[in-house]
């Protein structure tokens, strides 16, 4: 199982982002997915996640401004993060929730005020 986070940047407060994940193997069939976040020393923590059937939550700090969503035929997990916050700062990944296949690299995400 692999999985390819991208889309990150630095942007400034307010503006937008939106991540892709790429996800190969049998993982995603099925499973509920999810976008974690770790800012360095910090644990990584569960921002959304979506079931295979599309049903979402979202933490209390991304509720409103971000959406999860998930394209089953292409395996790909997305996350639109909207009016985002200099502590939306972090390294930005996607795993199955809850998680069980090894970490990819991630993709960073700058907000600065």
């Amino acid at each position: 199982v692999q999985l390819q986070a991208s889309g990150g940047g630095s942007v400034q407060a307010g503006d937008s982002l939106r991540l892709s994940c790429a996800a190969s193997g049998s993982m995603f069939v099925g499973n509920a997915m999810g976008w974690y976040r770790q800012l360095s020393g910090n644990e990584r923590e569960l921002v959304a996640s979506v079931t295979s059937g599309g049903k979402s939550t979202y933490a209390d700090s991304v509720n409103g401004r971000f959406a999860i969503s998930r394209d089953n035929a292409k395996k790909m997990v997305y996350l639109q993060m909207d009016r985002l916050e200099p502590e939306d700062t972090a390294v930005y990944y996607c795993n199955s929730f809850p998680p069980y296949a090894s970490w990819g690299q991630g993709t960073l995400v700058t907000v600065s005020s």
